[in-house]
């Protein structure tokens, strides 16, 4: 199932309006297509959702999680520090008006929010997106890599004299953190490998 079929049968849980439900989906599709973005597109949505897919059992609400993924980057632009917030609004805004409970949009805003300083949650299904977003990380080291230069294409208008900096702040933070990964699923899958693509990639910096 693609990213616009597994986005439809979302919606349609809550609203049966197809040519509104078509209407969020072209919204997403765009701003997850911007030219700036190397990184943060519909291929790490698809990502994402594979890696969610092997613990699907383990997750108690997956609607909730799912509209998070879709919407927990809508919003990115490099110069700016809110993102998340931004996103959040606007799967709020959106997501009123396609039939959700209050408590739900609640849920997911949170769960965007989270995204922005990836510390463990309370609620599992949180830490879950959370992992599933950093999955990257644990990759084989080509991959790595080739991600690495992707998040660097997003921030080129800055010189490596502000960007290496900021970089080997965002990674040292991620060294620091007892753990990388919050569920056990992705510690055992991933937790190994990320540290050591973090370290190499500090060494290049």
């Amino acid at each position: 199932m693609n990213l616009k079929e597994k986005f439809t049968d979302l919606c349609l849980h809550f609203t049966e309006d197809h040519n509104f439900i078509l209407s969020l989906w072209q919204e997403i599709e765009a701003k997850y297509s911007e030219k700036g973005r190397h990184y943060h597109d519909l291929l790490h949505l698809e990502n994402m959702f594979q890696e969610l897919e092997t613990v699907k059992s383990s997750i108690k609400d997956f609607k909730a999680v799912s509209f998070s993924v879709f919407y927990h980057d809508i919003i990115y632009d490099a110069l700016s520090k809110s993102n998340e917030e931004n996103s959040a609004l606007c799967a709020g805004a959106r997501l009123e008006k396609s039939g959700l409970t209050q408590d739900l949009i609640s849920k997911i805003k949170a769960q965007i929010l989270a995204t922005k300083s990836h510390e463990k949650s309370n609620d599992k299904d949180t830490d879950y997106l959370l992992d599933a977003d950093l999955s990257i990380l644990g990759k084989d080291l080509d991959v790595y890599l080739d991600y690495t230069r992707k998040i660097r294409k997003e921030y080129s208008i800055y010189p490596d004299l502000l960007y290496k900096p900021g970089r080997k702040k965002v990674l040292r933070h991620f060294l620091e953190l007892e753990n990388i990964f919050k569920t056990k699923d992705f510690r055992d899958k991933y937790e190994e490998q990320a540290k050591k693509n973090i370290t190499a990639e500090l060494q290049l910096l």
